[in-house]
């Protein structure tokens, strides 16, 4: 497989049509999410997790810690998934691949019991007849329009105070790591990809607000960058306005073509990020499907190294930084 193509300064994109909800906050309908956003690929044979669920600031948590951990020092990765969230098996051994690496990871539910529906399980296609393609072809018709209203929902002023309270929670129960890192790291998948890059940002504090906060001599009230650095792969839904006030360095993971992170939202960003001096790397991948980096197993190989090779660019990325 050809190398990735590198481009030196970030990005980050919008998706197809979008609409708006309180908040101004764009929400992509249809094609919001891709199909591997939704879906797990079959998990590779023979693995399984080897973290533990618990609850960390109130919100259920998956926690892959290192072998050694903590007898030798450690560095704190918060793990943002895709729709498919906390329970998806691809996920959590996608987490436990950082833990190997010297991470303590702590993948949050963000959906807060809230999960897409359909998304647990990867149902392969067999040979249907007219009349099951029929069923299924009205079943997708369902889904599609129960991802559109659970779309709705996952709004940043529902889902970042959700991550807020694990940040509060792992600066106690996990202090030593947070100390040893200089600060929480990130890594993202699809829409964890957009919770990633907010959470890079400076912003008006205005989660849960109709208007932002203020300060009689400081004026309006700013918040964050609440991660030192972070990794973004094949990141949805995101909007141009969310790379205003990006302060920390970002890696992008992205796919040739890929309409859920559009060319001029791409642009756009790597034009922000350059002209406000942020430290970022931005590799584009083609001839893989949006998605791709999240554990799963291909038949296509040049898929296959893709996938390998876009882990090994994130995890480069959060050991020099």
């Amino acid at each position: 497989m050809a190398e990735p193509e590198v481009a030196t300064k970030a990005p980050e994109s919008d998706a197809t049509a979008a609409s708006t909800v309180a908040g101004d906050t764009p929400v992509q309908t249809g094609a919001g999410l891709g199909e591997h956003c939704v879906t797990d690929r079959p998990t590779p044979l023979g693995s399984g997790p080897s973290g533990e669920l618990t609850q960390l600031g109130g919100i259920d948590c998956y926690v892959s810690k290192p072998k050694d951990y903590p007898h030798s020092p450690s560095k704190l990765l918060l793990f943002l998934s895709s729709a498919t969230g906390l329970h998806s098996v691809n996920n959590q051994i996608q987490a436990d691949k950082y833990a190997k690496e010297g991470f303590l990871v702590v993948l949050p539910d963000m959906f807060s019991n809230d999960p897409l529906p359909g998304s647990v399980t990867y149902k392969e296609e067999k040979d249907l007849s007219i009349i099951e393609q029929i069923k299924m072809r009205a079943a997708d018709f369902t889904k599609s329009f129960l991802i559109d209203m659970w779309l709705a929902r996952q709004t940043p002023e529902k889902v970042l105070p959700i991550i807020h309270k694990v940040i509060e929670a792992v600066k106690d129960d996990f202090a030593d790591a947070v100390a040893n890192g200089g600060g929480i790291y990130s890594v993202g998948y699809c829409f964890g990809g957009r919770m990633t890059l907010l959470l890079a940002g400076e912003k008006s504090d205005t989660v849960g607000r109709r208007q932002p906060v203020k300060d009689e001599e400081a004026g309006t009230v700013k918040k964050g960058p609440y991660i030192k650095t972070g990794a973004i792969a094949h990141a949805t839904l995101v909007a141009k306005e969310d790379f205003e006030g990006t302060k920390s360095p970002l890696a992008f993971v992205c796919v040739e073509n890929d309409q859920l992170f559009d060319d001029e939202v791409k642009e756009y960003g790597e034009n922000y990020l350059k002209e406000n001096n942020i430290e970022n790397e931005f590799k584009t991948y083609s001839g893989v499907p949006h998605g791709f980096g999240v554990v799963g197993e291909y038949e296509d190989e040049n898929i296959k190294q893709a996938q390998v090779q876009a882990f090994d660019q994130m995890l480069a990325w959060l050991k020099s930084h």
